[in-house]
This record gives structure tokens, C-alpha cells and sequence, in this order.
């Protein structure tokens, strides 16, 4: 037995012996994921007897069987999943190694993103196909591998706040997620609609979409989230990142809510660095972001990162680090997780307040941003703390943030009615002293 590296945390290998499942829980392996049917050969031991093996080595077995003409998209589907499940490395065995990573391939996990077809070929050679083999097989499916990587993002533009807000679907499962919806809020008359939240929920019905999430990325200081609202109408849940638990004791304090609970249970789930989940057959996983808010967070779904105000379009630079519990230091460690993502990854950023006059824009990659942005390109994070200061004490706060906070670390929920049935919102006065005005 000689298990064949494919990334950190997956795996391939020939043919297992009920013998070898100790040392590979010796090694660090907490998946094992058998490939190959049973009675293919007499020298098999066979499923019942790899999975008592596994079972006595405290290992998980997953068995899906298939040959290199029979792997189904629900095979696809389960061999994609059991890797995001486990808790700690895979590894997947068929009879040489080569149907477990041809299913990895067709699985498209996130980690596939920074894999080229020649390192595909290379790894493959690794495990014993012809490279000729692997490139014929890579053309054949390149197609089935793009569309189970690549999910279908549409914007909505808010131009109230220059806000983006976006629909993300998996093309082959029809389900979708919702980030950073808006709750409309005019503060000269103190009106709430909800017109940009039923532009995105009839989007939703005229796709034939299913909302499995809604999602945000932190709690906006520009902007009302429509999160609690959209919640209401689809019964989806809810999620942040987990660090909201420090943006509400922090405003708590600012606003003087005493019994505020400052514990999270606006959100069904709080997401920490690091996390997976789903969207339909898409992986999608949490890198904890923070340095514009104590909060923020980065979802990578497929070959997607929606940043919001980490890093606007090249041509405007990167958010602002002056609110309370921002840092020009933690902001620049932030960015340089997420540029560490292959540069074919597509960033959507939550922003656009159209430099020049431009029409609004929101979709750019990572090599553009490392090419262009002038707050990423050619700095130091000595110089990019020195650019990042000095233009934010010239900034004056945004104009909702005292509105906006007491609703969105509420989780969108608007303040509820006083005894004449009306809602007010509380303004704490000079709670901002330092902001430039």
C-alpha cells in the first residue's frame, strides 16, 4: 500500500487489505472511499470486510462503486460530498488508483481550482494512467468539469449605496444562495421598501431556482440587510461569520442596549474560518476576513470569492479600515489570503461607486487584482497600512452606519414596534467623535 498525494487532504490508492486500515489511521487519514465494485477480482476482500476493518481502525467508509464507463452524476454528486463531510484527509482506492481520482476530477471540490490540465497529468501519471490516457480523459470531460466548478452569478445593482447584491446557482442542481441582499432605506423620509429584496426573489422564481441560503458577509455599515425579510418570505436559512459575536458587543456598547443578546441567535449559522457547505452540488467554503470589520468573510463558492468590501474593482483599490474594530494591518493580511486563490478565480466584489462615471462593475479575477489594483500592486504591507490610513482620516463615516448597525447586527430585523405601533431607530450622538466630517 503507497498512498498517492492529490492535494492536502485527498488521496488515491490501489487496492486495499483489511491489514492496511490501522496505518492509514497511523497516517492521518479519517475517510476511506472505496471505488471499486465488489467481484471483480477473486483476490478482493471485499466491501463487508474493508468496512469492518475501517470501523475497528476508527476510520469512515464510504462505498460507491463504479467503473470507468459507469460513473453517474450521483456518484459524482456522493464522492464530492463525503470529501467536504469528513473531518480530516480522504483517501479513495479502486483496483490502481485511477477511477478514485478520475471521480475527484469529476467531483470538482474547490481545491480542483488550482489544478491545470498538465498538473492534472502529471498527478495522474503519478498514479500509473499513460499521460496520452489522462489527456484524452481530460478533453473528453473538461466541459462536466467547468460546469461543476463554475456557478451562474447574477448582480443586482442597488444605486442608493452602490451596493451589489448577488444570486449564486449551481447550473446542474438548480439550487442557489443569496449574498448581501438590501433592504431599501430612504433616511430623509425614514422609509423602508423592499424592492430590491423582491427583484431578487423574482429572479429566483424565474430561474426555477431553490434558496438554500442567505448569506452576509459582515454587518454593513451603508446598507439595511434584507436577510431577516427574504428569511420571512423563503424560510431559508440564515448565516454569518461567527466573529458577528464582536461586532455586537462592540455596537451593544455604542448603542446602550444592556439586554441586547450579543450571541449570535439572529443567525441559524455562524460560520468560522475554514467551514464548508453546499450549494447544490458546488463546494463552497468561509476565509475568515477581517481588517474592514471585526466580522467579515470571503465565500468561495466553485471558482467564485465574494469578497464585498475587501477588495473593490482594480480601478477603485480596497475598503476602508476605520471603523470601529478595522485595521489597515489585518485588512492587508485579509487580501493576501484571498489573492492567494488561483488567479482564474472570479472576485465579486459588494461595491461600486463608479470611478470617472463608469458604468457600475463588479466582477474581476484574482490576477487582474494583483495586476492592477494599486492598492495590491507593488506594495509592501508597510506601504499599503501608510496608503490605507492616510486616505481613510479623510474620509467622512457613511452616512447610514448609525442606522444601518442597530438593524444588520439584529441580523436585518428592524426595531420593534413601540406601544403607538411605530418603529424607531436610536442615533447615539457623538459615539463617532473622531470621524472627519
Amino acid at each position: 500500500m503507497k498512498p498517492i498525494p492529490v492535494t492536502e487532504k485527498f488521496s488515491v490508492v490501489g487496492q486495499l487489505q483489511p491489514g492496511d486500515f490501522a496505518e492509514l489511521r497511523r497516517l492521518g487519514f479519517r475517510t476511506v472511499i472505496n471505488n471499486r465494485p465488489d467481484g471483480e477480482e477473486a483476490s478482493q476482500p471485499g466491501t463487508s470486510a474493508e468496512a469492518a476493518a475501517a470501523k475497528a481502525a476508527g476510520l469512515d467508509y464510504v462505498f460507491i462503486p463504479v467503473t470507468s464507463t459507469s460513473m453517474t452524476k450521483d456518484d459524482v454528486r456522493r464522492f464530492g460530498e463525503a470529501i467536504v463531510a469528513s473531518d480530516g484527509p480522504v483517501i479513495a482506492h479502486c483496483r490502481s488508483g485511477a477511477r478514485a481520482f478520475y471521480m475527484w476530477v469529476l467531483a470538482g471540490n474547490a481545491d480542483i481550482a488550482g489544478f491545470s490540465d498538465d498538473r492534472l497529468v502529471s498527478t495522474a501519471t503519478r498514479i500509473g494512467i499513460a499521460p496520452d490516457a489522462a489527456r484524452s480523459w481530460l478533453a473528453a470531460n473538461r466541459p462536466t468539469r467547468q460546469a461543476q466548478t463554475k456557478p451562474k452569478v447574477k448582480g443586482f445593482y442597488e444605486p442608493r449605496t452602490g451596493s451589489i447584491q448577488y444570486v449564486v446557482s449551481d447550473p446542474a442542481t438548480r439550487k442557489c444562495v443569496v449574498i448581501d441582499p438590501v433592504l431599501d432605506y430612504d433616511e430623509k423620509s425614514g422609509s423602508t421598501k423592499t424592492e430590491q429584496a423582491d427583484k431578487i426573489l423574482a429572479y429566483i422564481s424565474s430561474e426555477g431556482l431553490s434558496l438554500e441560503w442567505i448569506l452576509d458577509t459582515h454587518p454593513h455599515a451603508d446598507h439595511f440587510s434584507a436577510a431577516q425579510y427574504l428569511k420571512d418570505k423563503t424560510c431559508a436559512p440564515t448565516a454569518i461569520g461567527a466573529q458577528v459575536l464582536d461586532v455586537q458587543a462592540l455596537w451593544k456598547d455604542i448603542y446602550n442596549w444592556p439586554d441586547f443578546p450579543a450571541d449570535g441567535r439572529q443567525w441559524d449559522r455562524l460560520f468560522n474560518d475554514g467551514d464548508t457547505f453546499k450549494v447544490g452540488s458546488l463546494d463552497a467554503k468561509v476565509i475568515f476576513s477581517p481588517g474592514h470589520t471585526l466580522a467579515s468573510i470571503t465565500y468561495v463558492i466553485g471558482d467564485a470569492a465574494f469578497v464585498h468590501d475587501t477588495l473593490f474593482m482594480p480601478d477603485s483599490g480596497t475598503a476602508r479600515a476605520d471603523f470601529p474594530g478595522g485595521s489597515a494591518k489585518v485588512l492587508w493580511k485579509s487580501i493576501q489570503n484571498i489573492l492567494a486563490l488561483p488567479d482564474a478565480t472570479r472576485v465579486f466584489t459588494g461595491h461600486d461607486y463608479q470611478p470617472g462615471g463608469r458604468a457600475p462593475l463588479w466582477e474581476s479575477t484574482v490576477a487582474e487584482q494583483k495586476r492592477c489594483n494599486p492598492h495590491v500592486a507593488g506594495q509592501t504591507e508597510e506601504s499599503f497600512i501608510a496608503l490605507r490610513e492616510a486616505r481613510d482620516a479623510t474620509l467622512p463615516m457613511p452616512k447610514l452606519i448609525l442606522s444601518a448597525l442597530q438593524v444588520n447586527i439584529n441580523g436585518g430585523r428592524l426595531p420593534e414596534p413601540e406601544g403607538n405601533g411605530k418603529r424607531y431607530l436610536k442615533i447615539p450622538l457623538n459615539a463617532l467623535a473622531a470621524a472627519a466630517w
